[in-house]
């Protein structure tokens, strides 16, 4: 969840490192640290922001070019200054940045305050780099082994950097559970959770595997496994630009991101999909496409805005494929003993590819024989590599925390995919096949036509910017809509906000409606039309205030609104890519409104790599 950023080689390292941080603030924004070697290993950090530990550092000698960095989203221990990383060991002779877990700290820790070590902070980090330490002083052998043997006895999750006062050419990493990239340059390397901190200065990179330990030193890099097994790296190209993340001239990433939507969407079909052709192909899927297309049932394991995405693609699987579709919570899933035959097919659906609970759960179905197919938009990443088999959504870097083209693009690979399944299994006519095709290709400049329409829901967001809560309600393919448009609102604005499907509103939700609510209907022209129509009448009734999305050229539901964004008309299974542009943007201009930081909600962080 935190952000790590390490240099070494001939630049100043702080201004690589503070570069680093700030792009990788998204991970974690509650305080942020560096350290630095000139002489003296110097530790510097913050409670805050980034930019607060710049404001901390004026003044300081930062002349090093070796140096590690951290932004920090808390797990142990409150955020302050003390708690914010690096930490230094017993004698400060070692530094270390940490993003993880360590389960098994207090055991560990209590051992060590036996021994005479002092602690300042409430972390599990700093114990880590107390008790490499003393592993290192016991032993009389070398850093690396003391972190090779230390690692061997911890228990968690982690991605760590490590640095000593003693060697002015030496950086070690190792992980297990969190993300860690080594970029290769001239006479010089980079270490960072993710790739954004070094695209600017080299497209060479090590994504390390878990359990592997990356040693730079005098200019070489070393990989081995903490069974002290050596390993060849492998370098990756990136392709990712620079331009990639930056705000481009818009206010916030999360606004530039839902703009780029019918881009990211084009750069999800290119080369996959020619409707003329009638030809469709996904690279990925092909070894283990019959496993999908005889599958008894397909389970799909998500979290959050993925796991919405899992609820539209099991609408999809079932009425196109005709296969069950059970869609898991995968926090909940590797808890509660679930149900898995050998050959049954996983669909582990995240952005990052790194989130610990899906990785969880993507180990456990497989230790059970299942087939893992991953969809994930980081190459390289840790669910990209567990699968057998998966797709790349090529939505390009995602900033904003609150998730919006990565939705919409794992929506454009699960319906290629449940279309590819579809035509193998013969439970598709061509004819609908076909439809389809034509009908995804022209979703860009559909989600282009609605984008079009911010200035009227930015004036629709006015009127509602003080609201405590909100209720959105949608019905078939629209109902996981619902559910994401009421998450982006709480997550970025903090409005109490549910989703519901519209017909379960009269067995509950209906009691909270009054003058003063707003209700969200996702009410396009589908199969649910008319019982929807229902529905609104049951609000207005109650004298609930209706905002709803429609499909252009309604003249009904209009007359029952208060509020209308129309929207094309769409197939009903793909609407939801459509219908849900609406609602990022009222979310987002309302939290904007509000003085909310949209980009940088509190409490959250991006990739949620820790339990």
């Amino acid at each position: 969840m935190c952000g790590i950023v390490a240099y070494v080689g001939h630049r100043d390292a702080s201004e690589v490192i503070i570069k680093g941080l700030k792009r990788l603030e998204y991970r974690g924004y509650d305080s942020a640290g560096i350290a630095l070697l000139n002489g003296e290993l110097n530790v510097y950090k913050k409670k805050g922001k980034v930019s607060d530990l710049e404001d901390a550092l004026k003044g300081k000698n930062l002349d090093s070019h070796i140096g590690i960095g951290h932004t920090r989203w808390a797990t142990h221990g409150e955020p302050n200054d003390v708690n914010a990383h690096p930490h230094y060991s017993s004698s400060k002779k070692l530094a270390i940045i940490h993003n993880g877990i360590i389960e098994n700290y207090s055991s560990l820790k209590k051992d060590l305050l036996n021994k005479g070590h002092k602690f300042s902070s409430e972390t599990d980090t700093e114990v880590l780099i107390h008790f490499i330490e003393d592993i290192q002083s016991n032993n009389d052998c070398t850093l690396e082994e003391a972190v090779r043997l230390a690692l061997t006895q911890v228990i968690g999750a982690y991605a760590i950097v490590i640095m000593s006062k003693e060697d002015p050419n030496l950086l070690i990493a190792a992980r297990k559970g969190s993300p860690l990239v080594v970029g290769i340059g001239k006479d010089e390397f980079f270490m960072a959770s993710d790739a954004t901190p070094i695209i600017e200065y080299t497209n060479e990179v090590v994504y390390l595997n878990d359990q592997e330990i990356a040693i730079v030193n005098d200019g070489k890099l070393r990989i081995k496994t903490t069974e002290d097994v050596p390993m060849t790296p492998y370098i990756h190209k990136l392709e990712m630009e620079l331009e990639a993340i930056e705000k481009g001239g818009f206010d916030h990433f999360m606004l530039k991101e839902i703009f780029e939507q019918p881009k990211s969407i084009s750069d999800c079909l290119r080369g996959r999909l020619d409707s003329k052709s009638g030809r469709l192909v996904l690279g990925g899927i092909r070894e283990y496409a019959n496993k999908l297309v005889n599958a008894d049932r397909i389970m799909i394991v998500a979290c959050g805005t993925s796991w919405h995405a899992g609820l539209v693609a099991e609408y999809m699987f079932e009425e196109f494929c005709r296969i069950p579709v059970e869609v898991e919570y995968a926090s909940e899933f590797r808890y509660r003993n679930p149900v898995i035959r050998e050959g049954d097919v996983v669909i582990a659906i995240s952005q990052s590819g790194e989130t610990a609970d899906t990785l969880a759960a993507i180990d456990l179905a497989k230790s059970k024989g299942a087939i893992i197919f991953g969809v994930c938009n980081v190459v390289g990443s840790s669910i990209a590599r567990a699968s057998h088999e998966g797709s790349y959504t090529h939505a390009g870097p995602e900033i904003g925390v609150a998730s919006t083209k990565a939705f919409t693009a794992q929506l454009t690979v699960l319906s290629m995919i449940s279309l590819i399944v579809a035509q193998k299994k013969g439970t598709i006519t061509e004819r609908k096949f076909h439809e389809l095709l034509v009908e995804l290709e022209t979703i860009p400049e559909k989600v282009e036509q609605v984008l079009k329409l911010n200035d009227t829901i930015k004036e629709i967001a006015w009127t509602f910017k003080d609201a405590t809560n909100f209720l959105y309600l949608g019905r078939g393919y629209n109902f996981p809509v619902a559910l994401e448009g009421a998450l982006k609102l709480k997550e970025i604005s903090y409005i109490h906000a549910e989703g519901y499907p519209a017909a379960e509103m009269k067995h509950g939700p209906i009691a909270l409606i009054d003058q003063e609510m707003p209700v969200v209907f996702i009410a396009t022209r589908d199969s649910s039309y008319e019982k929807i129509v229902s529905n609104i009448q049951e609000v207005k009734a109650r004298k609930g205030r209706v905002i709803s999305v429609v499909t252009e050229g309604d003249d009904l539901i209009p007359k029952m609104s208060e509020f209308v964004i129309e929207v094309p008309a769409v197939q009903e299974s793909l609407m939801p890519m459509v219908s849900v542009i609406p609602l990022q943007l009222l979310s987002y201009h309302i939290a904007v409104m509000r003085g909310c930081n949209v980009d940088q909600p509190r409490n959250l962080a991006k990739s949620v790599t820790v339990e």
